[in-house]
């Protein structure tokens, strides 16, 4: 026998028995996203590195050490599996011209990629939803995001399990004179910083203070804030955003060292974090990125977006009890004799095209094993179909999670007969 091939550790297959489960989640999302205006965008998984190295910036985990790059053998193009989705969605704004005189407001879904040590909710292969608002400068847009946000937590059971964190990151220039002050900062503690943290302290010391080093809390604590360094616009802007999430009546907190892993962020940032899922906390997080557009080569435009890793959600879905059970069906066909087969088909096919779910047991078996698996499918009814309910033209309809007596019908009157049962 031939030795049996494995999926790739950290790349995981979504089997029936929990399909339904992301199926319920994405159903959830697509309303949700369509109450706020959003479009769908559908990008390439495999992206030109340089899109990447020159968003997400040289100095950041994700493109030193965990982006899945390779080189394409026959143009000898550097190509890289995308590890997030506002990148690829700017690069396409931008190559298609989507935000000539417009604004934009935008959703992708799908796979992502990072080469790192899976874990529980942190995987090879993860998926996310994201949103990205494109052309609006305004504390607002902000505030929309956040209430949006909000706004799915509540609609998923989840509005009690989460916590709002935000911060400023401030322009440019307010970066660049925190960014000095920092330096000095650390340069006076060089003998307490761990290897990452001296690596990072000239070429990207805002991510030192980002540490999860038990040892350099104290440090990090102390470290100059960058709210100290904002301008008056920046001020306005922040203050702006934070007033009209108290007017939603969102709760948050402020956390002067959130500053997100990725170079392109400014202004706005946030995290929806959870308690419940161990070291794998945030669940949603994103920010402002008006340089970025034009980073890519477009014209100067404002940003902001966010990405939800579906994985860790439907974690604390499962979590709180709040994911359906299973995948059930209105009806279950058994049949068996002497043209049931076919008569079974057509049945099958005008429940169906009335709008209801059916599975038709198809080859041979006694009628008790197929009734033992119309009782498991989950369905509300089991049609039983012989060869006299062929040559009478009627069905035996045998209801299996109400307490009530079968009955034989006309075939005529079968839709309304199981409608009847699916309400039930």
């Amino acid at each position: 026998m031939a030795q049996k091939i494995q999926a790739i550790r950290g790349m995981n297959d979504v089997l029936p028995a929990e399909s339904h489960q992301w199926e319920y989640f994405e159903t959830v999302l697509r309303g949700w996203l369509h109450d706020y205006g959003y479009q769908n965008i559908r990008t390439p998984i495999v992206e030109s590195t340089p899109l990447f190295v020159r968003s997400i910036g040289e100095v950041t985990d994700i493109v030193e050490k965990e982006m899945y790059s390779f080189t394409d053998g026959l143009n000898n193009e550097p190509l890289t599996l995308r590890p997030e989705g506002t990148a690829g969605t700017l690069r396409a704004v931008v190559e298609h011209n989507l935000l000539y005189n417009t604004t934009q407001k935008l959703w992708y879904m799908g796979p992502m990629f990072r080469h790192e040590r899976p874990q529980k909710g942190r995987y090879r292969q993860f998926h996310q939803i994201g949103v990205e608002a494109l052309g609006m400068n305004g504390p607002d847009i902000d505030a929309e995001i956040v209430a949006m946000t909000a706004e799915l937590w509540r609609r998923l059971g989840l509005a009690g399990s989460v916590r709002l964190e935000i911060n400023t990151l401030g322009n440019k220039d307010e970066r660049a004179a925190h960014r000095e002050a920092l330096i000095k900062y650390l340069e006076g503690h060089l003998d307490i910083l761990d290897e990452d943290g001296k690596r990072r302290l000239y070429s990207n010391p805002l991510r030192v203070l980002d540490t999860k080093n038990p040892a350099l809390q104290e440090m990090a604590n102390g470290a100059p804030r960058l709210i100290d360094y904002l301008g008056e616009e920046s001020r306005r802007h922040y203050e702006g955003w934070k007033s009209l999430i108290a007017a939603l009546g969102i709760e948050y907190v402020e956390n002067p060292r959130l500053v997100r892993g990725l170079d392109y962020y400014n202004q706005s940032v946030f995290e929806w974090v959870t308690t419940e899922l161990g070291s794998q906390g945030t669940v949603c997080a994103g920010g402002r990125y008006d340089g970025l557009i034009e980073q890519l080569g477009g014209k100067p435009a404002p940003g902001i977006g966010f990405g939800m890793g579906m994985e860790r959600v439907l974690l604390l879905l499962a979590e709180k009890g709040l994911l359906p059970q299973r995948r059930t069906v209105d009806a279950f066909i058994v049949n068996q004799g002497e043209g049931a087969a076919a008569y079974a088909m057509q049945l099958a096919q005008q429940l169906r095209q009335a709008g209801m779910s059916v599975v038709q047991h198809m080859g041979d078996a006694s009628f008790k094993s197929q009734m033992k698996k119309a009782d498991g499918s989950g369905a509300a009814v089991a049609l039983i179909i012989g060869e006299n309910e062929v040559s009478a033209g009627q069905v035996v309809v045998k209801p299996l999670r109400a307490e009530q007596a079968q009955e034989t019908v006309a075939a005529a009157n079968v839709v309304a007969t199981v409608s009847r049962f699916k309400a039930e």
